[in-house]
């Protein structure tokens, strides 16, 4: 990370609320209790046959790529996802790496929602899912090296359009370099250190869902105190605000008015 980096998310913390920054500060205890509790393996990288919800999914991952791709038509209105959540622009320096939210933080946006419905019943049935959006990644796009807040979640990638050249598009999670595959999971625990290279000269669009680690307590008391303090944060209402500010354009999009 540059000094430039480093200085620019320094300040961004010191801007947050005194208690925010004191819950950051103690999120690697948190985390520790919770990989205690956990009822799943705590490895980078986990078996999507773990997990009970991911095979409907598979059975429907060509209704999803349709959906995808319909919204994909407007990409130009589609929110990069440093415009949504500014804490992001520490790990990207352009707008390569666009958003469209079915539902963040267990807001749905129901705007959204009517463009993808079949992907939306389907994610909405997935047990403890925070949040759901298809994730669409410019060629030459460049995620720096950064780690998730809290363990008390995986994260799964569903593999929608993927670059020909599949080597050339990659995800590192800790020690493991990994590749997508259209109608397949990628699932992992982004407390671990990841980053994302797409040096093909193609777009590369997954459905990114964000879901609740299977915990025991003590561990899943810590999980909940923590979701319900960043559910009602400023954080998140920002990032409801700016995804309404972005749904005005989209819907101009579709109306062939920019």
């Amino acid at each position: 990370m540059s000094k430039s980096t480093a200085f620019g998310l320094l300040a961004k913390d010191k801007s947050r609320p005194l208690h925010y920054r004191f819950l950051k500060r103690q999120r690697h205890r948190a985390n520790r209790w919770m990989a205690a509790s956990s009822k799943i393996p705590n490895d980078p990288v986990l078996d999507p046959q773990q997990f009970g919800w991911t095979q409907p999914l598979v059975q429907s991952w060509q209704a999803i790529r349709d959906e995808a791709l319909a919204v994909y038509q407007h990409l130009s209105a589609i929110p990069p996802l440093r415009e949504i959540s500014p804490d992001h622009r520490g790990i990207m320096s352009d707008n390569s790496w666009r958003s469209f939210f079915l539902i963040g933080y267990g807001n749905r946006v129901e705007a959204n929602i009517a463009r993808a419905p079949r992907t939306a019943r389907l994610v909405e049935a997935i047990p403890g899912l925070n949040s759901a959006f298809f994730s669409i990644l410019a060629p030459g796009s460049v995620i720096t090296p950064h780690r998730g807040v809290s363990k008390g979640f995986v994260t799964a990638h569903l593999g929608l359009k993927v670059p020909r050249d599949r080597e050339a598009c990659w995800m590192r999670v800790d020690d493991k370099r990994l590749h997508w595959q259209e109608g397949k999971w990628l699932i992992f625990d982004d407390t671990y250190e990841h980053e994302v290279r797409n040096d093909s000269d193609e777009w590369r669009i997954i459905l990114l869902c964000q879901v609740e680690r299977p915990l025991r307590a003590p561990g899943s008391w810590m999980a909940a105190a923590m979701m319900a303090y960043i559910r009602r944060s400023s954080f998140v209402q920002e990032a409801k605000d700016n995804i309404a500010e972005w749904e005005t354009s989209f819907a101009k999009a579709e109306r062939g008015e920019l």
